[in-house]
């Protein structure tokens, strides 16, 4: 017999002998004991029930202090705010607490930069924080790789967690490279908790970030995994913990093979699961599907940055199973108090480092500029690109359109906003006809196609004004080159390359050296595969040459050797005709600012 069941038959006997020893009572004493019998089965029923409330980080991205290293200004949510939440859920004397993270936490804010690859000597902030917090568990991120090697295993190790990822696979051995699951206790109850990473890391990374490792699919690893957890493990609870996003479609084909964001595949595709956490796309969200066994799967995903938490409430009773989630809103917290005085000489250090003056900035550059041509802050990359690799074209694309970099000191901070992520960078080679495959690629989904000065220059979403229909990190442009964007063609059929910037002539059937960031070398965005039409498994072979470290290291040791920095545009290119684009971008622009 059941435990619960037991325990209340236990008290239910208790009962029944009161019961027969008061059987002489009158009808008042009876209603009495009618009360007793209720009031026990009540408190057995209460003593049975287990409650479990499991809270949830993703895409920190080095979020750690109440404060927004790169703007330079206070914030309402981080790491010290989940802290004080979490501080008040451990205090609930009848709830089992687990605290978990879904990865992306080693790149973004400068805080996490400083300890990848400045003071490498101690343990890594993050263990320290994640530590001191108790995290249970946490599943690994792409941009967690993306730091490299040397960085994620020194910090796995120091983890007081299980790190997982079961598609993350080591290429020898075939067996995961990180953990696959971990089994929670609450009382009687187990919990398993099963780690999956998106597995679009080889479009996006360095083959030598992770060389050690081949991803597979989520839905395939789900199904391999779940019944050996089940048959094994017999856990009552079984939590999927994935950094990957809810929208499959995003990108490409909701179907595809090795798909970045199936969080929605798996849940309808693998019975077996009650919650899944999502992360990745940085999209707050709750939602319930049924599997296709017609079971109910809760899916959480809490945004970013510490701005929410997500959390699931289980409560396990004689009634079965209840299970609700929300997504906690960190505004209602201030920041820990302990948190802040545990890690606030970090905090010093990492400020010292931040107000390192580079060089000094003889004018403004502006990020938004990048939207609508030629722009000084592009160009400055492109220079720098350029310079570093020696190529002849160098694409780049606007890491950050909200950016503005001021006339006066150029500090170490501004450099995460100048260029945000640790991308690397590649010379390739490529031939004429795939540079303008890769044009046609970036400016297709970048400009609308007009026919009159009074139509958008930018490609906005549908009934959605003021939200561009694609990512802006996508939207290349070209220097070493001379050419224009017909924005009255046709996608497909708008770029005109009239010759290299030296003045040397361009021929499609001429190859070309070219500089790039290794997330667009890898494929990322489509540019050379859907664009210049190179088959994915032939990309690692034009690499010629690759950076060791990140693109921001270069740009501010290329800076560094200036005594002022005097921002110039290259005028290498323009959208035409210019008076339909002139008048477009600048409504265009008062909608964006």
């Amino acid at each position: 017999m059941p435990r619960s069941f037991k325990n209340v038959s236990k008290y239910v006997n208790t009962a029944r002998s009161v019961g027969f020893m008061l059987k002489n009572i009158a009808k008042r004493s009876r209603i009495l004991h009618l009360g007793v019998i209720i009031l026990l089965l009540f408190t057995a029923c209460k003593q049975d029930q287990i409650t479990v409330r499991i809270a949830v980080t993703t895409d920190v991205h080095g979020m750690i202090y109440p404060h927004d290293f790169i703007s330079r200004a206070p914030s309402d949510h981080s790491l010290a705010h989940i802290y004080k939440y979490v501080s008040e859920q451990r205090t609930k004397q009848d709830t089992f607490f687990f605290l978990l993270d879904n990865g992306d936490f080693l790149q973004g804010q400068p805080t996490v930069y400083y300890y990848n690859f400045v003071d490498t000597f101690q343990e890594h902030l993050s263990a320290r924080v994640m530590n001191y917090m108790e995290y249970d568990a946490g599943t690994v991120g792409n941009h967690d790789i993306e730091t490299g090697p040397q960085v994620y295993k020194r910090v796995g190790d120091s983890f007081q967690f299980p790190w997982l990822a079961a598609n993350a696979v080591n290429s020898t051995t075939g067996l995961p490279y990180f953990e696959p699951y971990t089994i929670l206790k609450a009382g009687s109850k187990r919990i398993a908790i099963l780690g999956l990473i998106t597995p679009g890391i080889p479009g996006w990374l360095p083959k030598n970030l992770w060389a050690e490792m081949e991803f597979r699919d989520m839905v395939e690893t789900a199904q391999e995994w779940v019944p050996h957890i089940i048959e094994k493990e017999k856990p009552d609870l079984l939590v999927g913990l994935f950094h990957s996003g809810t929208d499959a479609s995003y990108g490409g084909n909701p179907d595809a093979y090795m798909n970045e964001n199936a969080v929605m595949l798996v849940a309808e595709q693998v019975p077996g699961f009650h919650i899944i956490f999502a992360g990745h796309d940085h999209r707050v969200s709750t939602q319930q599907i049924a599997n296709i066994e017609g079971d109910s799967v809760l899916i959480i995903d809490p945004g970013s940055h510490g701005r929410f938490a997500g959390e699931a409430t289980i409560t396990f009773g004689s009634q079965g199973m209840q299970i609700r989630g929300e997504n906690i809103p960190m505004q209602a917290y201030d920041p820990s108090e302990a948190f802040l005085e545990q890690f606030a000489k970090e905090y010093e250090t990492v400020s010292e480092y931040l107000e390192d003056t580079i060089t000094w900035l003889a004018a403004d550059m502006v990020g938004l500029d990048a939207l609508f041509g030629p722009s000084s802050m592009l160009s400055l990359i492109h220079n720098v690109q350029l310079d570093l690799s020696a190529a002849q074209i160098s694409f780049t694309a606007p890491l950050s359109i909200s950016a503005v970099l001021r006339e006066g000191p150029l500090l170490v901070s501004d450099m995460f906003k100048l260029y945000r992520f640790e991308n690397m960078l590649y010379r390739m080679e490529l031939s004429g006809a795939e540079i303008d495959g890769f044009l046609e690629h970036a400016v297709g989904s970048w400009f609308n196609t007009m026919s009159g000065p009074g139509d958008h220059l930018l490609l906005f979403g549908p009934n959605q004004p003021g939200r561009l229909a694609s990512p802006y990190y996508n939207f290349s442009s070209a220097a070493g080159i001379n050419y224009t964007v017909d924005v009255t063609g046709n996608p497909g059929d708008r770029v005109s390359i009239q010759a290299l910037s030296d003045g040397s002539p361009f021929n499609e059937a001429n190859t070309y050296s070219v500089a790039l960031n290794s997330y667009r070398g890898n494929g990322g965005g489509g540019h050379l595969t859907a664009g210049a039409g190179i088959p994915k498994e032939e990309l690692a072979n034009r690499i010629a040459w690759s950076t060791d470290r990140d693109l921001r290291f270069y740009l501010m040791d290329y800076l560094r050797q200036q005594d002022t920095l005097y921002p110039l545009t290259r005028q290498n290119w323009a959208c035409i005709p210019v008076h339909f684009t002139g008048p477009a971008s600048i409504s265009d622009r008062k909608i964006l600012d």
